[in-house]
This record gives structure tokens, sequence and C-alpha cells, in this order.
């Protein structure tokens, strides 16, 4: 069942403009009757143009009005919904409740990527990147680690990879990318400037880019050929991006799940080949 549409709303609400903000608002305040209305009908309770509401369908990435109202009906009628939302940080809390509502954010963060995580967009993410000679990986911050990690794995599945954490190693990383490489750029808000350099110097050499940032438009996505999104509801006190950070990781272990699988065999042989080598560098018993 589609479902995800009122929490894009949310999600995407900064990043409208005006006139679509305008009816996104009303149909987070009318979702049982917006379900029900044409568009004619929803362009005209929500003072609108019928053209705003198909420019807002596409900017919650749905194909149309019809789509979007797929999804909102399928948020209504979930009866499992997490019941519980993001928790800022107290300055007073027990360390039973720090336990309780950091591991509630995290939880909370992964159900609410699902609804922006495109399915048909991680498909193309991951032939991509299986099909490249060369994958450049870009991070920067706490985005930084998420580039580690998904290096990481690539290396031990034997994908030639780099990584740039800064302007002058991503940069020098994307002068050299070609046709048939793949550069990966990572980046919570989507607005890392250094990133965005990057990006358009290996897009203008003929890499193809994915990137993964919040849900809604921004600079980083806007540059990408494939589009992969995590939840934008986190608090403002991010404190190291926390479980904006967690939401970030599953996808990498999504991607590195579905790459491997497309090279099995040759997979299992290099892991086994890495887990040998680094095998004596530990402790036995």
């Amino acid at each position: 069942m589609l479902k995800g549409g009122l929490m894009s709303i949310e999600a995407a609400m900064a990043s409208l403009k005006p006139s679509e903000r305008k009816v996104a608002q009303y149909i987070l305040e009318h979702p049982q009757e917006v379900i029900s209305l044409s568009v004619q009908k929803l362009a005209e309770f929500a003072c609108v143009s019928e053209a705003t509401i198909i420019r807002l369908s596409r900017s919650l990435h749905c194909k149309g009005y019809l789509e979007l109202k797929m999804r909102i009906a399928g948020d209504l009628s979930q009866s499992l919904l997490p019941t519980e939302t993001y928790q800022e940080i107290n300055a007073n809390s027990s360390i039973g409740e720090i336990i309780k509502s950091v591991t509630n954010n995290n939880i909370v963060s992964i159900q609410d990527t699902l609804t922006v995580l495109s399915p048909e967009s991680v498909e193309k993410a991951i032939q991509t990147l299986s099909r490249a000679r060369k994958i450049g990986v870009f991070g920067v911050g706490a985005s930084g680690i998420i580039a580690e990690d998904f290096k990481q794995k690539l290396t031990r599945i034997n994908r030639w990879c780099e990584i740039g954490t800064g302007f002058d190693a991503q940069a020098t990383i994307a002068a050299n990318l070609l046709p048939g490489d793949v550069v990966f750029g990572i980046s919570y808000t989507g607005q890392t400037e250094d990133m965005i350099r990057s990006l358009e110097v290996a897009k203008n050499n003929g890499a193809a880019v994915i990137t993964l940032t919040r849900f809604g438009s921004n600079p980083v996505a806007d540059l990408a050929d494939i589009q992969l999104f995590t939840s934008t509801l986190e608090k403002s006190i991010r404190s190291g991006a926390m479980s904006s950070r967690i939401a970030q990781l599953n996808v990498i272990d999504i991607l590195y799940v579905g790459i491997a699988g497309c090279h099995y065999e040759a997979s299992v042989t290099s892991l086994e080949m890495t887990r040998q080598a680094v095998q004596v560098g530990k402790r036995n018993g």
C-alpha cells in the first residue's frame, strides 16, 4: 500500500513555494476530506490554481495528484503508525528517559524514512553503483562518517571506491571521474557548498550523480541523476545528527546489501578474503 503522503508534506513544507505551501497546509488540516476531492475542488477550497496542486504533487515526488491522494489514504488507513514522535534533549532527564528517548528517535527516524525512500530510486542506485568503474563517495562533517562507512563496506566487496570528506579531496576525485563512473554525495541539509561544487565537476565530466539528503528540494539533490532521501522531521537540536545519522546508515546498508547481491559469488569470495586478511591482526580466543 502506498503511504507517506502526509509525512512528505510535513518534511517538504519549508522548501515549498508559497502557493504550494498554502495547499499543503490545507491538506494537513483536512486529510480525510482531501482524499475524496477532485483536483478542481481542492484548488477551489485551498484558493489556488489546479496547476499549483500538480506542481505540489511533483515537488513531493509523486507522479500526480492521484498518487498523492493514494499516499494520504494509506497514511489514514495505517493502524500501526508509531505514537511516539521525536523528543528534544532535556536538561533534567533521567538515564532511563535518555535511553528511551534516544532509542525512540532512532526508530522513528528509520520508520519515517521508509515513507520517503523510493524503491525505484533505490533499485536504480544499486544498479548504477554495481556497474560503476569507479565510485567517489563525498561527505562532510557528520555525513563524512556515513561516507567512511560506505567506503569501508564497498572496499570489503572489492568495489573501486575513493572518499572525499573535504573540498580539495572531493574536487580532485571528481576531476578524474569519467562516464561510467559514479559520485555519491551525502549531505543531510543538501546545502553544503563544497559538495555542490564538487558534484558539478563530476557531473560535467559525465559521471552519474547519486545523492542522499533530507527530503525536499535542495541544491545537492537538484544535481542528482538519482535522488535518495531520509526523513527531515528531526528537531533542531540535533546533537551531532543523531537520529538522522541512523537513518542515513540504514540507507547505506540497504545499498550495500543490494550491490553485494548483484555480484553475489564475487562478493562472498571478497568478504572471506578480507576477513582472513585482517584476522592475523586479532588475538585468538
